[in-house]
């Protein structure tokens, strides 16, 4: 009797070079410059937007800031900006689309992108294409804001944000219209394309596999190694939630 074939979920765990994400063909790190103080707390610089850049792998557009003091930066590119536009970063840069401020400086209601969680962690929230964040309430150094899944979320007020929306917006609206956008994307994430449904193999390539007539799985344990682990996954939770409110 032979061995069946290594599944896909195997092969994915193994972390063979097919299946590494190809970031060497990225254009860099979209962070914010390091945290400086004195820029927070009053000193504002100004930047010029010198390019707009399509990122391989990401949705939304990235925009090269250089600004007046000679660094350089990556930034997401916010809906409307433009090449050669004068962006502002620091505590006392005005409301408009494309400047940087700590969040605690932007009124309620404000729409932004590219939000830090922790003051200095360079962008964690909003950056995929259409994304934003809106600004609720301010209280104890801390800021309450709505995340795209509708969830509210505290932050520290001296964490960075990007007025305006991620631009890209409704990338995913499209349809894919024929197979070969669906590769060349699947390329540029290191996701493997196309996928094969288990139950569709034969037997040997796949527990799901062999057979005409439908099969369904027993639930795998939640301990099963990748290969086992196919079919029906056991479920984190199962029934209603109880006990709503704010957290």
């Amino acid at each position: 009797m032979s061995m069946g074939k290594r599944l896909l979920v195997q092969r994915m765990g193994r972390g063979g070079s097919v299946f590494r994400s190809p970031s060497w063909k990225r254009v860099g790190p979209a962070r914010y410059r390091p945290y400086n103080y004195e820029e927070i707390y009053g000193k504002t610089i100004a930047g010029t937007v010198v390019e707009l850049l399509h990122d391989p792998g990401r949705g939304c557009p990235l925009a090269r800031v250089k600004f007046e003091d000679g660094a350089e930066m990556l930034m997401i590119a916010p809906e409307g900006l433009a090449v050669g536009q004068r962006i502002y970063y620091g505590a006392n840069a005005p409301i408009s689309v494309g400047n940087i401020l700590p969040i605690g400086k932007i009124p309620e209601g404000t729409m932004v992108c590219n939000v830090e969680i922790r003051p200095g962690d360079g962008g964690k929230l909003a950056r995929a294409s259409g994304a934003y964040v809106t600004v609720l309430a301010h209280r104890d150094g801390k800021t309450l804001v709505q995340l795209p899944s509708k969830k509210v979320k505290e932050v520290s007020s001296y964490a960075r944000a990007t007025i305006g929306i991620a631009a890209g917006g409704g990338r995913v609206e499209k349809p894919m219209l024929k197979a070969g956008k669906k590769y060349y994307l699947s390329k540029s994430r290191s996701f493997k394309y196309p996928t094969v449904r288990g139950k569709a193999m034969g037997a040997y390539a796949h527990p799901a596999g062999g057979g005409h007539h439908p099969k369904g799985l027993t639930p795998a344990a939640r301990t099963a190694p990748p290969g086992q682990k196919v079919g029906h996954i056991a479920p984190k939770r199962t029934g209603r939630k109880r006990g709503g409110g704010q957290r």
